[in-house]
């Protein structure tokens, strides 16, 4: 009798070569050499694993389309001919994608590597904060080298944003807002976060690559968050809801992201996304609290905004949060 695993594998052939015409249960077993328990056994495990595959008494079982299978061999099909994702690496669950990519990068993997995870144990956002990632959501990070030096990670992240608009509007038909510089929000929720990582040479400064970490709650039930959490997260759908599969996303982002490249050409889509431009700010993370109006995003993807007591800055780092309007400014 094979391994529960070839079981499985070749059952999911079997169905796939069917097409629309169900299979019943004796026939399989004839087919893959097993008794029709072990054929209901591995029907069950494919389901749990995100197969959609109906088993109807008198007929059978049928590979319908759909599902949310997290696999490289549905992350392979997701994405489009001639795509520039150059490898797949797909995990059930990893401490965090950006370490996973961070260690293929060093090994000397390509531009365009992409890690998918369906669960982060120890994901990570920016300021050394933790980045909560239950199942339900999509977890990915893509190697880039594109040279340039070490400030240019600031557009990166900011040309990461946008192609996750665009993935989601695309595929899922919501329109997500950017809340300066990495978080992703959709009807005052956080539903979405991006961490970019820089090693660069220590002689030159110029850059080896980067990971560009990326979450996003898809189907995220509102029970996975920690009470300190659900105050602020939210998902884009609720569990069983939402149109594509978690590794559609992941293509789609990691394409998006590739097409797009790392140059100026995503600040106008940027700054019209942007959920703090022409609002009161509270700033941290750049010394003691402060309030400050945001202006405008600039040519490099900073923050322009004017002091309460007068002057200007242009912030390349820090977190802002939007405050009411002060009494005085």
């Amino acid at each position: 009798m094979p391994p529960r695993g070839a079981t499985q594998e070749a059952l999911l052939r079997a169905l796939r070569l069917s097409g629309e015409e169900p299979l019943s249960g004796q026939k399989l077993a004839g087919q893959l050499g097993v008794s029709r328990a072990a054929v209901h056994k591995a029907a069950q495990a494919l389901q749990r694993q995100g197969y959609r595959i109906q088993a109807s008494s008198g007929l059978g079982y049928r590979l319908c389309r759909g599902g949310d299978v997290l696999s490289r061999e549905a992350l392979l099909e997701a994405l489009a001919p001639h795509s520039p994702v150059t490898r797949c690496h797909v995990y059930e669950e990893v401490p965090s994608t950006n370490r996973t990519a961070r260690a293929l990068a060093g090994e000397g993997a390509l531009q365009g590597t992409l890690v998918v995870a369906g669960r982060q144990a120890e994901g990570r956002g920016r300021l050394g904060r933790t980045f909560v990632s239950p199942e339900g959501g999509v977890y990915l990070s893509l190697i880039l080298r594109p040279g340039g030096e070490a400030a240019d990670a600031l557009s990166v992240t900011g040309c990461a944003a946008v192609a996750v608009c665009r993935a989601v509007e695309r595929l899922c038909g919501r329109q997500l807002a950017i809340k300066w510089v990495n978080d992703l929000f959709y009807k005052g929720k956080k539903v979405g976060g991006i961490l970019t990582e820089a090693v660069s040479h220590f002689e030159t400064g110029r850059l080896e690559f980067l990971t560009v970490g990326i979450g996003v709650n898809l189907a995220t039930p509102a029970e996975a968050f920690p009470p300190e959490v659900a105050k602020v997260a939210g998902s884009l759908f609720l569990p069983g809801q939402a149109p594509c599969s978690r590794v559609e996303l992941a293509a789609a982002i990691a394409q998006e992201l590739l097409n797009l490249g790392i140059g100026r050409d995503y600040l106008p889509e940027y700054r019209a996304r942007s959920l703090v431009v022409g609002h009161y700010l509270t700033v941290t993370g750049d010394g003691e609290p402060y309030t400050a109006f945001a202006r405008g995003i600039d040519g490099e993807g900073r923050l322009l905004i004017t002091l309460s007591g007068g002057g200007e800055k242009a912030l390349r780092y820090g977190e802002v949060s939007i405050r009411p309007a002060p009494g005085s400014f």
